[in-house]
Order: C-alpha cells, then structure tokens, then sequence
C-alpha cells in the first residue's frame, strides 16, 4: 500500500491530449514554514516511467516515481504561505542515482542514506544472541538495529530484562480471538507469536528506500494454530541530510478468517521501541513529550501527538522521535513510558476495549526521527506538522 499524505489536485489536458506535455507543478506551504519536507502528489498519465524536475531558479531536483501513479522528491526551503513552482516532464532515463540503497544481507535489509546505515530490518527469524534465550523467542519481523547519523546504534534486542523486546515491533498484549487469550507479545508464554512471511517488495533511489513484508499474529492455543491477523508493512527512509534520519513505517492489520479479533482494555501493546542497554536504569534514559513532560513517571498514560526517547551510549548523546499521525486509531494515542526501562509504546488499548471486524483495515501511520545528541523539540514538532499536514501539490499542463 503506498503513502499518500498529500492532497493532490491534477488540472488540465485529457488523457489523449497529455501524453508528450510539459506540466507544471506548484508547491503551497499552507500555514507552516516547510524545510527538507518530502512531498508525494500523483503523476499525469502519460504512461511515462522516468521524470524531470526543475526547481525555482531553475536546480533540477530529484524526483522518485513509484511504478504505481504516484512520485515524491524533498521540498529544500518554504516559507509559511508561500508557493513555489516547478517544471515537470517526461525524461527518457532517471536523471538522478541513488541516494538511499537497500541491500539484503543474511535475511535482513539494511537500508543505507549515502554511507550511512539508517537500520535493518530483520525479516526472517533472528539467531539467538545467548544461551539463556529458549527457542520461543525466536522471531522475526521487526527493526533492529536503528542507527543516529553519527553511528551510534540506539535500539537493542532480546534484552536481558525483557527477552521479547525488540527494537521496533508491533504486537499485541491482551486479546480474545475465538474465546481464546493468545498473547502475542509477551513471546514466553506460548499463547501466541508474530510471524514474517513474506517481501513483498524492496526499492532504492534518489528521495527514498523501503520495502513491503508481510507478518501474520498467530494463536498458538488453537489446535493447530491458528492466523488471527494477517499485516503488512511499509517501511520507507527518506534521503533527507545529515542532521538527522527520517523513515516512516506504515502498519496495515486485518483478520485473518472470518473471525474478529477483540482488545480489552491494558495499558501497553501496539507500537514498541526498545532503547539501547545502556539507557537501561531510571536515570540512563530520558523521555520528552510533545505535552513538553520529561518525567517518565508523570508521562505515563498521557496523549501526546510525539514522544522522544534518549539515552548515552559510550557516553554520546542520541535518541529517536517517534510521530503519531492524526488519522491513527484514538489519536493522540496514549502512552507506555516504563518507569525504569528504556521502552515506550503508543498502547491505543489503555484508552478502552477495541475490537477488528472481518472486512476492517485496522491502518496505523508513525514517522520516526533519529538524532545524535539532546532532543529538539522545535524540530520534532515541526517534521510532525510535515507529517500531519503535508504540503498542497497542483500538476497541471503548461500552457
């Protein structure tokens, strides 16, 4: 399923008259001054694979089309209420190389900005780092390690302290499915595992890298077990610079049969991050709010629209931002912020019970910023806004 975070307007010739025509393409900041802002708008038909953009001032820019009707490319400097205009054309060959590669390795992706690994994702099941690990907690499916510009690796997996915690991944604690309690996250119990079962697709190129897998969340107390959901992910890293790493993950659930799926009310599942050992400890790792709170304790089972987590790793500053957009599920989604632990997790739960229906696309959408040194919360809230609220993009024939 690809993004579409922009509203887009496409004005002009008719399919037979468009095939050969320049267009133009105009960018409205809207109410927020825009910087290193990826933007996505829908191409004219014209069959065309490759594409041209020219800047203000006439710069070319790099332009990605994704093979599907749509191209993104990065909106440089944009004032709040302020347009700029492009030129948009056919081109016989890509005009740009590849800013941000993926390559699999050892069954995972790594996914690359210049030379600098953002993260991997590990799509088959992990090896065991340590012998106290039992083969239950084998899985796959997930992101880890995630990387800050400057190297330091800021996620961890198969912690000591929580052996199914890993980096980036997205289980569920308290179910019902079919009158049975599977648990998908606590991986110990046995009632329940998330399984990858499939790319679906990987890409590099000049704006972004990403890729499309599959997962399925199967009860391990049905006999036999039994697929209660089945999900796809698409995960995208955006060529945006060296201050900071920008890629987003989107998270598509439906049921697996014809059976619902149900979620009483807990205080965590969904969405989780497992910060590095070394934050391990109440004063090792920091969290900031979007609500601008920074005690963990306070924190905890609030609504916030982002949050920060960081910590020192061989004594360097680094941490990620994790940005809940507004169409998710509950938004702002509530928090798990772990009294002592580095780990957060937006935990729709925490707000009620929830069920998904057979038919139901149960769709959630966060964009993660990671950073070397203290948080910026400036920065945070302004990549949200992007997020939230993309630019406009009109395509229209030039005349």
């Amino acid at each position: 399923m690809t993004f579409r975070f922009i509203l887009t307007i496409v004005l002009g010739l008719g399919l037979g008259q468009a095939t050969a025509a320049n267009h133009s393409l105009r960018v409205d900041a809207g109410q927020h001054e825009r910087s290193i802002t990826p933007v996505t708008f829908s191409l004219p038909e014209t069959g065309s694979t490759h594409w041209q953009l020219t800047g203000p001032g006439g710069k070319a820019v790099a332009i990605q089309a994704d093979g599907h009707g749509s191209a993104s490319f990065i909106v440089d400097k944009l004032a709040a209420f302020e347009t700029a205009n492009y030129k948009l054309a056919p081109a016989v060959k890509a005009t740009h190389g590849n800013a941000v590669n993926l390559v699999e390795e050892s069954g995972k992706l790594r996914i690359t900005v210049g030379d600098k690994t953002v993260l991997h994702y590990q799509a088959k099941k992990s090896e065991l780092p340590r012998d106290d690990l039992e083969p239950i907690y084998r899985r796959g499916g997930y992101i880890h390690p995630v990387v800050t510009p400057d190297g330091t690796v800021i996620t961890d997996d198969y912690p000591h302290n929580h052996k199914h915690h890993h980096g980036i991944w997205f289980p569920w604690t308290n179910t019902i499915f079919e009158d049975r309690k599977p648990d998908f996250w606590n991986m110990g119990k046995g009632t329940g595992t998330v399984e990858f079962t499939g790319l679906n697709g990987q890409w590099s190129g000049p704006v972004h890298a990403g890729f499309s897998s599959s997962h399925q969340f199967v009860d391990l107390i049905a006999k036999p077990d039994k697929a209660a959901l089945t999900e796809t992910w698409r995960v995208q890293v955006y060529a945006t610079g060296q201050a900071y790493h920008l890629f987003e993950l989107e998270s598509v659930q439906r049921c697996a049969g014809g059976s619902k799926i149900q979620f009483p009310e807990y205080r965590y599942g969904g969405l989780g991050f497992r910060g590095h050992g070394q934050w391990d400890g109440v004063g090792n790792c920091f969290y900031l709010t979007a609500n601008g709170e920074s005690d963990r304790i306070r924190g905890h089972a609030t609504r916030a629209r982002w949050c920060h987590i960081g910590g020192r790793v061989g004594g360097k500053w680094g941490g990620i931002g994790v940005l809940c957009h507004p169409s998710n599920f509950r938004f702002p989604q509530p928090m798990r912020i772990h009294p002592s632990e580095p780990f957060f997790n937006f935990a729709p739960s925490q707000a009620g019970d929830w069920e998904i229906k057979p038919g139901q696309d149960y769709m959630s959408r966060y964009r993660f910023v990671v950073t070397d040194g203290r948080p910026d919360a400036e920065l945070l809230e302004r990549l949200w806004r992007d997020f939230a609220f993309p630019p406009r993009v009109e395509v229209y024939a030039a005349e």
